[in-house]
């Protein structure tokens, strides 16, 4: 079986819409000859490239018709796998899905332990901008998006009322969990005071 066929088979059986980078075939040939089969791919139209080095099945809405882009987050997260990296939502997003802010980024922008750079995908550019790994604990869970707003914040910026509505976005166990992340003590004032009979 030829490098091209095998290539062709496994990404027949990966799902549509889901994007993965050029390097989960490393080790099935030389990077030119993989180059020139997901190349092939793209221009059959049996492949879609949607970022650098990341690749997805194309794949249709059942009520449209049109074709799906890719999810940004997927794209960083497939690229964060492949590189061993934490992708973290940004302490300005963390705010608005916490309803704690209307405005949107006008450079979406993500943290990661990796370093900063942007990356084009689509006609859209998303920003990973590199950060400590305190900002980067329980990446991609409701607790990490309470700890990024609060670092966003900072100590001036949190006020008691803040605090208390970041706290009730989580349960006690996430609470819970939120407490045993490192973090500076003026933070960790503000949620202790946050206690439960105040937050019902």
């Amino acid at each position: 079986m030829s490098i091209a066929e095998s290539i062709s088979n496994r990404i027949k059986r990966m799902r549509k819409g889901r994007p993965f980078v050029r390097n989960v075939f490393e080790r099935t040939g030389s990077r030119t000859a993989v180059n020139k089969a997901l190349s092939r791919m793209v221009l059959s139209g049996s492949l879609e490239r949607v970022a650098r080095g990341v690749y997805m099945r194309p794949m249709r809405s059942r009520y449209t018709g049109k074709m799906i882009r890719a999810n940004p987050i997927s794209v960083l997260e497939a690229v964060a796998r492949a590189r061993g990296e934490t992708i973290q939502i940004h302490g300005a997003e963390a705010l608005r899905r916490l309803g704690l802010s209307v405005q949107m980024q006008v450079l979406p922008t993500f943290y990661t332990s990796g370093r900063t750079r942007e990356i084009k995908i689509g006609n859209a550019v998303v920003r990973l901008r590199h950060a400590s790994r305190r900002r980067l604990q329980q990446a991609g869970t409701k607790i990490g998006m309470a700890l990024t707003a609060l670092f966003y914040l900072g100590e001036n910026g949190v006020t008691e009322q803040i605090a208390i509505k970041i706290a009730n976005s989580l349960d006690h166990e996430e609470f819970n969990k939120l407490m045993t992340c490192k973090m500076p003590k003026w933070m960790r004032s503000a949620l202790a005071n946050c206690n439960w009979n105040a937050r019902e």
